[in-house]
């Protein structure tokens, strides 16, 4: 079956809503609907020719149906599930497979929240398995830390080598308009920014912001009579482990290694096929983290990969460019934006941040606390 799904769907249209800070009273149904309207717009397609609807949010319990009642269509396939950041690359796996089955046609992927408006304050959440509430976990940053600093103790990764990342993150931030956080930051900001949960900084953690995003999937046949430079579906896959990190069965190693496996297989490509990278980054130890998981380095040796200048502007693996989780937006659940910047950086539109001759690019996604993990490799035309 997954070669049946290799190449014959394709991201058609791809857009965001209204980021950062959004008008007061707008909804986070508002905002996904938003991108939703803009996504078919760039795909050249009304909406009422969406026959598939896909959405996740901690604002809705049945989201697909919210949407979808929102936007007027009456879709024949619906998918709610809910797996956190990760949903939406899982939500591309369905959607392929729906389309392939001929259960639809063209599918919306969709996404959108007010964290910031509604809040936007860390605040100190029950874990949700009952037996690590007593320990008094701020969650999600203290699994994340535990996730580093038994990294750290494993291999030897320091402070230093994770601030990198968020260093390297903003200097692609710098590179994209609209970047929620674009002032300088260097590694002795990283380190010296207030302690969160040891060792993670408020600077080795993601945004908080308001946003929404969507994509429009169809047939790769069907997208190359559409408006914008088809981008292929060349692999998904997905996996998890655990919900709760004390089930985790390595701090150190997560389902990525197998998510990751049947993505590359699906798309018959390895880690030195993928010109661009996009990476879940909650925190900063995820970068490291994925790029072993994913093949990109060794199991230990992401420190100091990410410390080496290689993942940077002009670095030998262009990771995050337009500055992810950690400087460009993060309104709660970050994947739908991931697969938005690879689609542009494959249509060759992303600017000054334009990665040269990024055919192949791979989008991780990750939920919950490192829990599930989504795969996805993507590609030009030429990759068909």
């Amino acid at each position: 079956m997954s070669d049946a799904l290799r190449g014959f769907a394709a991201i058609a249209g791809a857009a965001e809503s209204d980021l950062g800070r959004v008008a007061e009273g707008l909804t986070s149904l508002d905002l996904a609907a938003q991108a939703s309207a803009a996504a078919a717009s760039d795909a050249g397609i009304e909406l009422h020719e969406v026959d598939a609807v896909f959405c996740a949010t901690s604002h809705y319990a049945m989201s697909a149906l919210e949407l979808a009642e929102y936007l007027g269509i009456r879709p024949r396939y619906s998918d709610s599930n809910n797996l956190g950041g990760a949903s939406f690359v899982s939500h591309l796996l369905h959607a392929i497979s729906a389309i392939r089955a001929g259960l639809c046609s063209t599918a919306l992927i969709a996404y959108g929240s007010t964290q910031l408006s509604d809040g936007g304050r860390l605040v100190t959440a029950s874990a949700p398995n009952l037996y690590e509430t007593a320990y008094r976990p701020r969650y999600p940053v203290t699994m994340y830390a535990l996730a580093a600093a038994r990294h750290m103790f494993e291999f030897g990764t320091t402070r230093e080598q994770l601030a990198a990342v968020a260093v390297a993150a903003r200097a692609w931030a710098h590179l994209t308009p609209g970047a929620f956080a674009r002032g300088p930051l260097a590694l002795q900001d990283v380190l010296d920014s207030r302690m969160v949960s040891d060792p993670l900084t408020v600077a080795d953690c993601c945004l908080v912001t308001d946003g929404g995003g969507a994509i429009v999937v169809t047939t790769t046949e069907r997208a190359r009579t559409l408006r914008q430079p088809l981008v292929p579906v060349l692999g998904v896959g997905e996996a998890h482990w655990h919900r709760s990190i004390s089930q985790m069965p390595s701090l150190t190693t997560t389902a990525a290694v197998d998510s990751g496996a049947r993505a590359f297989e699906m798309a018959g490509l390895g880690p030195a096929d993928v010109d661009v990278v996009e990476l879940y980054d909650a925190f900063t130890i995820n970068v490291p983290l994925f790029l072993e998981d994913l093949g990109f380095c060794d199991k230990g040796e992401g420190g100091p990969f990410v410390a080496d200048g290689s993942i940077v502007p002009g670095g030998r693996l262009p990771v995050n460019t337009n500055g992810g989780g950690l400087s460009y937006t993060h309104p709660g659940m970050y994947g739908i934006f991931m697969l938005i910047e690879a689609t542009r950086q494959l249509r060759r539109a992303a600017g000054a941040r334009q990665v040269s001759g990024a055919d192949v690019a791979l989008v991780h996604a990750n939920g919950a606390v490192l829990s599930a993990q989504a795969t996805a490799l993507l590609g030009g035309v030429a990759t068909l």
